[in-house]
C-alpha cells in the first residue's frame, strides 16, 4: 500500500477590512509531517504561494494555531504565515500595501 503525507483542499475566503479585489477560491496541496507542513496553495492575489510552518494546539475547544513562511505575494518575497483552524474553517490576520490591515475568513475541504 502506497503511504504519502500529502492532502489536496480548496480554501473559499472572505476578506474582511480589505479594499482589493481578491480571489475567494484557493486550490491547495499539503505535506504535514508531525507538526510541520510544507505546501502550495493559489492565494488571494491570484498568485501561486509554497509555505512551510508548524501547528501548535489543539489550544482551546480544538482549534489549532499554523504558523509559519511563505511566499507569492506582492508585499515582499516572504512574509509571515498565521491561521487559527478547526473542523476546516480558518481565521487569518491580512496586510495590504498602503498599511490597510484585516482578517481573512473561510473554510477549507479536504479531498
Amino acid at each position: 500500500m502506497f503511504n504519502t503525507c500529502l492532502s489536496l483542499f480548496v480554501a473559499f475566503s472572505m476578506h474582511v477590512g480589505l479594499s482589493g479585489d481578491y480571489n475567494q477560491v484557493h486550490p491547495h496541496a499539503r505535506c504535514n509531517m508531525d507538526d510541520f507542513m510544507f505546501g502550495t496553495y493559489y492565494n488571494s492575489e491570484h498568485r501561486v504561494s509554497t509555505y512551510v510552518g508548524k501547528t501548535l494546539g489543539p489550544i482551546d475547544h480544538n482549534w489549532t494555531l499554523e504558523y509559519g513562511l511563505v511566499t507569492g505575494y506582492k508585499s515582499y518575497d516572504v512574509v509571515p504565515l498565521l491561521r487559527y483552524t478547526n473542523d476546516g474553517w480558518f481565521v487569518a490576520p491580512a496586510y495590504e500595501i498602503g498599511n490597510n490591515y484585516g482578517v481573512v475568513i473561510g473554510w477549507e475541504y479536504k479531498f
